[in-house]
């Protein structure tokens, strides 16, 4: 039994962004200040990253934990309505990002991934990886 109403459910799902987060929004910030300029929402390159430095090849996302399946094998089963619908989706998530994973990687990128709650807890961190990974190229 959803905990929800239609209609609360509703509104919570519309609220869904895959562009201009909280999470992106704040490592975007942190990286900013710390000097490494970038792009966003990059539709050109696989996967479209949250955040790319293309002259480096760095390709940055930053995923949320419901959508990518942190913890999976144990929040699989938080799920009480709608279960196989989910899993599917989230599953899929997962499979697809371990492939972008490997087609960047094939093509040179340098790949970082950074779950949301990281980000949120603390994105100056999130983005001195990012620096020293553009110091490390150049």
């Amino acid at each position: 039994m959803d905990k929800l109403t239609p209609e609360q459910r509703k509104k919570n799902m519309r609220a869904v962004r895959n562009k201009g987060s909280k999470i992106e929004i704040a490592l975007s910030k942190a990286l900013w200040k710390k000097g490494v300029r970038f792009r966003k929402n990059v539709t050109d390159i696989e996967g479209k990253p949250d955040i790319a430095i293309k002259k480096y090849k760095i390709a940055v996302f930053a995923d949320s934990e419901f959508w990518h399946g942190k913890s999976w094998e144990i929040k699989k089963y938080e799920h009480k309505t709608n279960a196989e619908f989910w899993h599917k989706k989230i599953e899929n998530n997962m499979r697809r990002d371990a492939e972008v994973n490997e087609y960047l990687k094939s093509k040179g990128w340098k790949v970082i991934r950074f779950w949301g709650k990281d980000i949120l807890k603390n994105p100056d961190q999130c983005a001195e990886v990012i620096a020293a990974e553009v110091k490390k190229q150049r």
